[in-house]
C-alpha cells in the first residue's frame, strides 16, 4: 500500500483497532528496531501527567526553540489538522513528508509480516514511530514528547530522556489506568528513569509516597513544585523561582504552574537562555486549545477540559476573567460518553450551561448525560445553533466558555474560521 494523500492515509490510520490484546511495549519497539531505532538518536523530553502536559510541552519546546535547538514536538490530540501532532521549530510537518514517513512506516511493517504475518500497530503505535522517525531524520538536538495515556505502558515509553516530567495526578482514565489515584500515580511514575531528572507539579499529598519510592529505586533526582521550585502570583504578574526568577504577565493558575514545570525542566538540560529570552518564550506561546481567547464583545474562552481537576481551574480562572469585565460566564459544553459525565457537568450547576454534541461515535448524546443534567441542563444537538444561541445570549461583556473536549474545541475554532471567511 502506497498513501497518496492525508486523508487517505488518517482514514487509514483511525480504522486501525485502539488496543492491542496485551498492553505492551513489544509491537512499538519492533517497529522502531525495524527502522534502525531512530528514538536512540535525539535526546528527549517526555512528559505526563493527568491535566496541562500539552501546554508544558509546547512551552519548553519553545525554551528549548529559544535557545537555538532543534526541537522536534509530539503531542495529542490536535486541534484544527493532524499534522500538528509532529512539529519541527514549532511548525506542523508537511503533507509530503508526513505521506513520506508514512509510506517507510508501512513499508516496514510489511517486511515484518512476511515473517510474522499476524504483526500490526495501533493507531497511536503508528503515530509514535511515525514521530521518532521524522525527528531523526531532521536531525532534532532535542524532541519534547507527550504521553499518550499514562506513562510506563505508553507507546511513547521506549526511551531513555533528558529529563521527565509529571505535570499532575488525578482521577481522569480510570477505566485504563485506575481505578484508583495509586494505580494512576505508579502508572505515570513509570516516566522515571535511573539516574534521570523528574520534573513534579501537583502530585497529591497521598500518592507523593508513591513517586518518592520511584525516584528512589531509579537513583533520580526529584524537583517539586512548591518545594524546589515556585510560582506565585504577585502585583498582577505571575512570579516563576527556580530560584532564578522569572516574571511574566499574569496568568491563569494551571498555564502558571505548566510555565514553571518547563522552566525547570529545561534549567536540568544544562542550556543556557538569558531570563529575558526565557520569559519571552512562555509569553510567545500559544497552546491551542487551552485557555484560548477569541474576540472581545463576548469573549469565546476555549479550553478542552474534560476532567474535574481541569475543570475546577478553569471555571475558577472564567469567573475571575468574567467579574474583571463586569459579566458573566456562560457555558457551552460536549463531552465523550466514556469520561466521568456527572462529575465534571455538577461543577457547573451554577451556570448559564446548554449540552450539545458532536458527530463522533463516541461523543455523549443527550440519553448519555445523567438524568439530573438532562433534567436541569437544556440540550441543542446541533453545534452550530448551540454555539450561536450561547453566543446570541450573552452581553457584551460575557465570556462562553467552551468546554469538555478537545474535540469540541476543535469544532468550533472550524466553525468560527469558517463564519469569518463568509463575511
Amino acid at each position: 500500500m502506497k498513501f497518496e494523500t492525508v486523508t487517505e492515509f488518517t482514514d487509514y490510520l483511525y480504522h486501525l483497532p485502539k488496543l492491542h490484546e496485551k498492553s505492551d511495549l513489544r509491537y512499538v519497539k519492533r517497529i522502531l528496531a525495524e527502522l534502525g531505532h531512530p528514538e536512540r538518536e535525539v535526546k528527549c523530553c517526555h512528559i505526563t501527567g493527568t491535566n496541562g502536559k500539552g501546554s508544558t510541552a509546547y512551552y519548553l519546546s519553545n525554551l528549548l526553540q529559544k535557545a537555538g535547538q532543534r526541537t522536534g514536538l509530539f503531542v495529542s490530540p490536535f486541534i484544527v489538522s493532524f499534522n500538528e501532532r509532529i512539529q519541527l521549530n514549532g511548525q506542523p510537518i508537511s503533507d509530503q513528508e508526513l505521506l513520506a514517513i508514512a509510506n517507510q512506516v508501512e513499508d516496514k511493517i510489511a517486511e515484518i509480516q512476511k515473517t510474522e504475518p499476524d504483526f500490526s500497530l495501533v493507531t497511536f503505535e503508528y503515530e509514535v514511530a511515525m514521530a521518532f522517525l521524522y525527528f531523526a531524520k531532521q536531525k532534532c538536538d532535542y524532541a519534547v514528547i507527550e504521553v499518550g495515556i499514562g506513562a510506563e505502558h505508553d507507546k511513547t515509553n521506549v526511551i531513555t530522556p533528558a529529563v521527565s516530567l509529571i505535570t499532575t495526578i488525578g482521577l481522569d482514565h480510570e477505566q485504563i489506568i485506575g481505578p484508583t489515584l495509586a494505580d494512576i500515580a505508579r502508572e505515570k511514575s513509570g516516566i522515571i528513569k535511573k539516574q534521570v531528572p523528574a520534573v513534579l507539579g501537583d502530585i497529591p499529598e497521598s500518592v507523593k509516597g508513591i513517586v518518592e519510592d520511584k525516584l528512589e529505586k531509579e537513583d533520580s533526582q526529584g524537583y517539586w513544585l512548591g518545594k524546589d521550585f515556585s510560582v506565585m502570583e504577585k502585583d498582577q504578574q505571575t512570579e516563576i523561582s527556580l530560584p532564578q526568577k522569572y516574571l511574566l504577565p499574569a496568568m491563569p493558575e494551571a498555564e502558571g504552574k505548566d510555565a514553571a514545570m518547563a522552566l525547570k525542566a529545561f534549567s536540568c538540560l544544562g542550556l543556557t537562555l538569558a531570563s529575558g529570552d526565557a520569559e519571552a518564550a512562555i509569553t510567545e506561546t500559544t497552546v491551542p486549545g487551552r485557555y484560548q481567547k477569541l474576540g472581545e464583545a463576548p469573549m469565546l474562552l476555549l479550553d478542552g477540559a474534560h476532567n474535574v481537576q481541569a475543570g475546577e481551574k478553569l471555571l475558577r480562572y472564567a469567573d475571575q476573567l468574567a467579574g474583571q469585565r463586569g459579566g458573566q460566564v456562560l457555558v457551552l459544553t460536549a463531552m465523550m460518553k466514556d469520561k466521568d459525565l456527572s462529575d465534571f457537568l455538577s461543577l457547573f450547576q451554577a451556570k448559564n450551561l446548554l449540552l450539545t454534541s458532536l458527530p463522533y461515535p463516541r461523543a455523549a448524546k443527550q440519553a448519555d448525560f445523567p438524568a439530573w443534567a438532562q433534567e436541569k441542563f437544556p440540550y441543542e444537538a446541533d453545534l452550530k445553533l448551540a454555539l450561536d444561541q450561547q453566543l446570541q445570549q450573552a452581553k457584551k461583556n460575557d465570556i462562553v466558555l467552551v468546554t469538555g473536549s478537545f474535540y469540541l474545541v476543535s469544532a468550533v475554532l472550524q466553525l468560527v474560521k469558517k463564519n469569518r471567511q463568509t463575511k
